[in-house]
């Protein structure tokens, strides 16, 4: 349901605005949509402003939201994570085709953990906040995004690291 103005001339030739109350139903036969009105509020120029605002309160009331939008809640900020620091790596990393060739070669292996993007994420942290793993466990959580990533253990860390050592031809 919307409300519509439609403009007609009347017989003095000037142009005259009725406002409406309709929705869109279906022609049967042309199948496209066409207006159906609901109810004729009468004239613009004659229209009583007050009484539509009373409306708008009554259906306010009826669907249970504040009257007054000051009274609505106010959005709480959770928080936030830069995601242009590890986008940019990530970017780098899939143009490379470095996933390509570590998910090919993790595919012999049965991991249970997304290895390619912890090995990510530990170059990553390299780049943008050099410390330890340890503090890459908190710090993919809590201060960046990486893509299907949410979260990283330090022993994942651990196993994903010595991942290369078992690849063959390499040592």
């Amino acid at each position: 349901m919307y409300i519509r103005v439609t403009s007609r001339k009347s017989e003095e030739n000037t142009v005259v605005k009725y406002v409406q109350l309709a929705h869109n139903v279906r022609n049967p036969k042309t199948g496209s949509p066409q207006a159906d009105v609901l109810f004729n509020f009468g004239r613009l120029d004659r229209l009583d402003m007050d009484a539509l605002r009373r409306l708008e309160r009554s259906i306010r009331r009826f669907l249970g939201e504040p009257l007054d939008p000051a009274q609505a809640p106010k959005p709480e900020f959770l928080s936030s994570r830069p995601l242009g620091g590890a986008w940019f790596p990530d970017q780098l990393w899939r143009r490379l085709r470095i996933d390509t060739i570590l998910e090919r070669w993790l595919k012999e292996r049965q991991y249970r953990t997304e290895v390619e993007r912890t090995l990510f994420a530990m170059v990553a942290h390299r780049a943008l906040a050099p410390s330890s793993k340890l503090k890459l466990e908190k710090w993919v959580p809590e201060k960046v995004v990486i893509p299907s990533l949410p979260s990283v253990d330090v022993q994942h860390c651990y196993r994903a690291d010595g991942f290369p050592l078992g690849i063959p031809g390499r040592r």
